[in-house]
């Protein structure tokens, strides 16, 4: 019969499980553990779930005209007339507009960040594992790019073209992938010396499949957290463009046109129009940094495995 003493004496090794996905399972449960633990990524978790349905199923519940103008309703102030938020210049409510430029502003963030996550892991995964002048030829290509400054680049294009959201989220994914890049190429520089690597091309493997099956699931937190910060910087590039004037033209809206237009009132007491913008472009951009900084804790292996 076995003691206590004896079951966790040390050294003693463990049964192993039945089930072979349980360690990964395991890994799974405590990252989300630690996730959990980091309370500013809970809330901005909580933040960012609550913008985004106030943006998205708001309009279901709150239904304004956001296309005609109404000049006998101009600058109302919050409360008159029915309007929480009052109304702009042109008289468009203020609280639906605030839904519809959420949802411009979301959504390029989120494809932007998605699309500049996905060529910059794909871009750095390849130099880092090819290595020599390939690597050497791929990386002069992002260190010339990340020399020019970005908000020029996107001022530059958006001047050129037609802006329009699925031709934002081409432009800002289009040069935001440089610091993903850079970031994964540095992960796959060290996984490609691993045993794993090694044996599988020992054995035939190719290149692309040592890229697909294990240079890149083996970043993936570093790809994770790295997107979460990427969609952040998308949504402020929207911003940077909108306040310029470069951003989508009316009737759509989105925060940073929003608080341009609001900004030729300051001096005239209509608050409402400059402060609603503001304070969602702050609150959206910590949302998404709380929850980077959650998932980087998560994927820390001296974290998994205290």
């Amino acid at each position: 019969m076995t003691t206590l003493s004896e079951a966790v004496r040390p050294g003693a090794v463990p049964d192993q499980p039945a089930d072979a996905e349980a360690p990964v399972r395991g890994l799974w449960r405590q990252g989300l553990v630690v996730f959990c633990e980091n309370r500013l990524a809970l809330v901005g978790l909580g933040l960012f779930v609550l913008l985004a349905g106030i943006c998205f199923l708001g309009p279901l519940f709150y239904h304004t005209d956001q296309v005609h103008t109404d000049l006998t309703a101009v600058h109302l102030a919050p409360g008159e007339q029915g309007h929480p938020l009052g109304t702009d210049g042109v008289g468009y409510d203020q609280l639906g507009r605030l839904m519809l430029g959420g949802q411009t502003s979301i959504i390029v963030g989120l494809a932007a960040g998605i699309l500049a996550t996905a060529v910059g892991t794909i871009w750095g995964a390849v130099a880092g594992f090819a290595g020599g002048w390939v690597d050497s030829a791929m990386m002069r290509v992002v260190d010339a790019m990340m020399s020019i400054p970005s908000l020029f680049l996107f001022m530059l294009l958006a001047a050129i073209v037609t802006p329009s959201v699925p031709m934002l989220i081409v432009i800002i994914g289009a040069f935001a992938w440089l610091g993903p890049a850079r970031l994964v190429r540095g992960d796959a520089l060290t996984l490609r010396s691993r045993e794993y690597v090694q044996a599988m091309r020992g054995m035939g493997g190719t290149g692309g499949r040592a890229v697909r099956r294990h240079i890149v699931p083996n970043a993936i937190g570093t790809v994770i957290v790295n997107a979460t910060f990427q969609v952040a910087d998308a949504i402020l590039y929207v911003a940077y463009l909108s306040f310029l004037g470069l951003g989508v033209p009316p009737p759509a809206a989105n925060w940073g046109g929003m608080l341009s237009d609001g900004l030729a009132d300051t001096y005239s007491g209509h608050w409402w129009l400059h402060y609603p913008p503001g304070i969602a472009i702050i609150l959206i951009v910590l949302a998404f940094n709380f929850i980077g900084d959650g998932l980087r804790d998560a994927f820390e292996v001296r974290l998994r495995r205290r």
